[in-house]
């Protein structure tokens, strides 16, 4: 029991050693240590003793990849202002974190000014319509430049992505103009040609139509010929003559376009004269006029001599 009070000072000076001398590094992470102000070491993850009083911990390095975003507005050549996100992935690399830490104030900055720098040389180069096709070239460049200038500080650079690019809206609606012309010019060049067949199919049927029409004509005229010839030949068996017999088909032809007249009530046709004595005188008047027109021809084919 005398010993007790002595012990209890040591316990606690023990605990309070141990409670502050002990620290734990989780995964992906890095602790650096100091010693009394001057760089010690660097501790990974685990469970790790430090100095009370003699050591500290000066800083926390996160070994995850991570992401910045950067908004960059600049000119493209044919003078139209542009806004490009880029988004940069990094991480500090595991042999360099005492320069991650101790070299760079802001790290961040640091990325952005590089960013801002790379894409304000490569832009002003391109036209619009090439940032937007050779956006992949920009990430590429903008990569390649953070690389060089950051390995020094112990950062890496796995990915740069150009993920978006914002023109002037005015700039937009002038392009969506344009868009839409080419469509419509498109469009009325389509209507054109499905037009110009249409009416070349129409013209063919037409013609088709007109060339079979014809045909039928000339095989109903044929037949109506062959239909009288043989008419006259019956009618000659029973000793009427040709004329007669002519006379005879003419009175009959115009008979039955007087029945089809009047069966039509709609018709605004009107056959003059209608005499009975009318088919005789229409086959005389046409055999005068086809006997004219033959002496005519013979006169053309056989001229008197002077």
């Amino acid at each position: 029991m005398e010993m007790l009070p002595s012990i209890v000072p040591i316990l606690f000076i023990t605990f309070i050693i141990l409670y502050t001398g002990l620290f734990t590094v989780k995964q992906q992470t890095a602790v650096l240590l100091e010693r009394l102000g001057k760089f010690k070491d660097v501790k990974g993850p685990g469970l790790h003793l430090k100095i009370p009083i003699i050591d500290k911990i000066t800083g926390r390095i996160n070994l995850k990849i991570q992401q910045l975003d950067v908004i960059v507005e600049t000119k493209t050549l044919d003078d139209v202002f542009v806004k490009l996100k880029v988004s940069v992935q990094f991480k500090v690399l595991p042999d360099k974190i005492y320069d991650a830490f101790y070299k760079l104030q802001d790290y961040h900055e640091q990325i952005t000014s590089y960013v801002f720098d790379t894409v304000r040389a490569e832009v002003p180069k391109m036209k619009l319509d090439d940032v937007f096709v050779r956006k992949d070239d920009i990430a590429v460049a903008i990569k390649r430049e953070l690389e060089e200038a950051m390995n020094e500080y112990g950062y890496g650079i796995v990915k740069a992505l150009v993920t978006d690019i914002d023109p002037d809206i005015a700039v937009k609606n002038a392009m969506n103009r344009i868009n839409a012309a080419e469509r419509e010019k498109v469009a009325a060049e389509y209507d054109g040609e499905a037009e110009r067949i249409r009416i070349v199919a129409k013209a063919r049927a037409e013609a088709e139509s007109k060339r079979l029409q014809g045909q039928g004509i000339a095989d109903q005229r044929r037949e109506i010929a062959r239909g009288l010839e043989e008419s006259v030949e019956m009618l000659n068996k029973v000793g009427i003559s040709s004329q007669e017999a002519s006379s005879l088909i003419v009175i009959t032809q115009h008979y039955d376009t007087l029945h089809s007249l009047g069966e039509n009530t709609n018709s605004n046709l009107i056959l003059l004269p209608n005499t009975p004595t009318v088919a005789s005188e229409m086959l005389t008047n046409m055999v005068t006029s086809f006997a004219a027109a033959a002496q005519i021809t013979e006169g053309k084919k056989n001229p008197p001599k002077k």
